[in-house]
């Protein structure tokens, strides 16, 4: 490209040159063949002017001019015929070779002088002419390379980087350079790959978000369902093969509720299928689910607080979320952990609590972000508990540090059912 860019440019920079100068070159050699005619001819007017004076100024009978006078009168390579009346024609300089310019004047006395200057003047005049238009025009063409070269890389750059920002683009480093050209449709271009790069980068931060959250989330059901499982296979007796497999069952529906609010919070973070349900449910399902893995620890999990609370949310996103809370009681609390229920104002409070050492300072303002965590575990938990919580329109909070104590806000006021429009109809099922 940048080739293709001086070539045209020298190309345009070369029509100009040869038109015009060619124009100028027959101008200015017509004007100095002009000149140096009229200035042989002024030359020649000149000469018979001083010869007229010379005549008037005479006495009667000796009205004669002598060359010697006129001598001094002719210089350079001009040579003069002078022609009065009654003397013999005489001339003045040397006699030039080669064409000559001639010019012609008749004086008042009846004198005639005639000036020869030879064409080899004007050629010389029209030589150095040529040669300051032709300096001119190489400067003209170096200049033009010049600024074509500048020009270019002005150009090809630009699209060598917004190609390298493509390419980078497609292979997976979706960085923004934010760098412009001052060209604005280079520039233009530029804000082009700039958004795509910005848009990419979010998706790839939500996949991996989500493939983060989802491995996260589904570790507990999966984990609970395989001792489900494992019971199933170390009993004889059919009723407890029947009463695991229901609990199995109820793992597995809960595991798809994960999956389906996983998906749903990563398209739509706020978007919620908030209903009114009963908290002592979602509460007793933990305890039960929780129970076992407490056992093993050699710690206990118990409830309090107000029975029979209404609140408003999405059951399965409650319970991903007191489940989150659990486990981080089971993993980095210690004692027993304590769900307790109370009610201020108008929303419902599940409060989390166990008897360890509690959150660390320099953690306590930074203990819902990602990737934080007191230990060696991922710092998704409580994170992904928070986004699940606001989606509801409820909160979740760090209320203690020390003993640990978080709260889970939710509303008690029904959700408003969407106005149906006037001229929609009740669907009809």
């Amino acid at each position: 490209m940048r080739r293709r860019l001086i070539q045209s440019t020298l190309a345009v920079v070369l029509v100009v040159i040869a038109v015009f100068g060619v124009s100028l070159v027959i101008v200015e050699t017509r004007t100095i063949s002009s000149s140096a005619q009229e200035r042989v001819s002024s030359e020649a007017q000149r000469l018979a002017s001083i010869v007229d004076s010379r005549l008037s100024g005479a006495a009667p009978g000796t009205r004669t001019v002598s060359p010697d006078v006129l001598k001094s009168q002719v210089t350079g390579e001009r040579y003069a015929i002078v022609q009065i009346p009654g003397q013999p024609v005489f001339t003045l300089g040397t006699k030039p070779e080669g064409e000559v310019i001639r010019g012609h004047a008749k004086g008042e006395e009846g004198e005639t002088v005639v000036i020869e200057e030879p064409r080899s003047t004007v050629s010389r005049e029209v030589g150095r002419t040529l040669l300051i238009i032709g300096l001119v025009a190489l400067l003209a063409v170096v200049a033009a390379v010049l600024l074509a070269i500048r020009q270019a890389n002005r150009l090809a750059s630009p699209l060598t980087d917004l190609a390298e920002t493509a390419e980078r683009l497609g292979s997976g480093d979706p960085r923004p350079r934010h760098k412009r050209y001052g060209v604005p449709e280079l520039d233009r271009v530029a804000d082009v790959l700039d958004s795509s790069a910005e848009r990419i980068a979010r998706m790839l931060t939500a996949e991996r978000r989500l493939a983060a959250d989802a491995s996260h989330q589904l570790r507990t059901p999966l984990t609970a369902l395989s001792m489900r499982l494992e019971e199933i296979t170390l009993t004889d007796d059919p009723d407890t093969v029947k009463e695991e497999a229901n609990v199995a069952l109820t793992q597995v529906e809960r595991l798809t509720d994960v999956v389906e609010r996983l998906l749903t919070n990563s398209r739509d973070p706020r978007a919620g299928n908030a209903v009114s349900f009963d908290l002592d449910e979602v509460i007793q399902q933990q305890l039960a689910e929780w129970r076992p893995a407490y056992r093993s620890a050699g710690r206990a999990i118990v409830s309090s607080g107000k029975r029979h609370l209404q609140a408003v949310g999405t059951p399965g996103a409650v319970a991903q979320v007191l489940a989150a809370l659990i486990e981080n009681s089971l993993m980095h609390g210690g004692g027993t952990v304590a769900l307790r229920t109370r009610v201020t104002g108008n929303q419902a409070v599940v409060e989390v609590t166990d008897e360890g050492p509690g959150v660390p300072a320099d953690l306590g303002a930074r203990i819902f972000e990602r990737t934080i965590s007191g230990r060696n575990s991922t710092g998704i938990g409580l994170a992904v508990a928070r986004d699940l919580a606001e989606a509801d329109g409820g909160r979740l909070e760090m209320l203690q540090t020390k003993p640990p104590v978080f709260g889970l806000f939710l509303s008690r006021t029904p959700p408003l059912k969407r106005p149906q429009p006037e001229d929609e109809e009740p669907t009809v099922r």
